[in-house]
């Protein structure tokens, strides 16, 4: 990145005015969950499970999407199977990443308010959220259900950010798809890439966030100095 780029950057991230974060794979470990409730749920209702890599990759679009992309006449069943059995297993495959809460009460400190905008649907992202006691950091959440269009269409962020009465412009995204960082660009605002979740690093660059961390723990530093972070 360019030394004038990298200074206009620096510049954004230190007007920052809220952070906004993806769920699954990004604040808490849902990854290994996904994917045995993908490979069941296509085992039951196909007879076999898909290939994984076909299976995660629309993770971070809304699950009847993804259903339908799979098979547009079946999706109905997919989802209700695949939402029965991830439901009976959520709370014993889940977890959090470590340092995710205390990140979170950093952010806190400064002053910045937080949202969450997910795919997922209202009672899986609350109990998610719940899981681990993380509710109380969040002024917003938005999810599949609260609005029209989704991600990768910039229209949740906006929505999170109009919520919040703030700027799009004045917020950064931190999610682990590339479908979370199209819409993160599509929108205006400070793209952050987590290299942690559900998605290999080239498929969550290739959109062209502007910034990228290894661990949710580095996101503290990136808000004191995004230099080293610059993609």
């Amino acid at each position: 990145m360019s030394e004038p780029r990298l200074q206009d950057l620096a510049a954004r991230v230190r007007s920052l005015e809220a952070v906004l974060f993806d769920l699954d794979g990004t604040l808490i470990d849902t990854v290994a969950l996904i994917l045995d409730s993908f490979r069941y749920t296509t085992r039951i209702v196909f007879g076999e499970a898909l290939p994984d890599e076909e299976l995660m990759a629309g993770v971070g679009k809304p699950l009847i999407r993804q259903m339908t992309e799979f098979a547009p006449d079946r999706a109905e069943e997919l989802v209700r199977v695949y939402r029965e059995y991830n439901a009976a297993r959520h709370d014993e495959m889940v977890a959090e990443y470590p340092g995710t809460e205390a990140v979170l009460a950093h952010i806190d400190a400064l002053g910045l308010p937080m949202a969450v905008v997910t795919s997922k649907g209202v009672p899986m992202t609350l109990r998610g959220i719940r899981r681990f006691g993380l509710e109380r950091y969040f002024r917003v959440v938005v999810t599949a259900d609260d609005v029209p269009l989704h991600k990768p269409d910039p229209y949740p962020l906006r929505h999170a950010a109009e919520l919040l009465g703030l700027d799009i412009e004045r917020c950064a995204y931190v999610g682990d798809s590339p479908h979370d960082m199209e819409a993160a660009r599509a929108a205006g605002c400070v793209a952050i890439a987590a290299l942690w979740g559900a998605f290999p690093t080239h498929a969550v660059l290739a959109p062209g966030p502007e910034l990228a961390i290894e661990h949710i723990g580095d996101l503290p530093a990136l808000l004191a100095d995004p230099a080293p972070f610059a993609l």
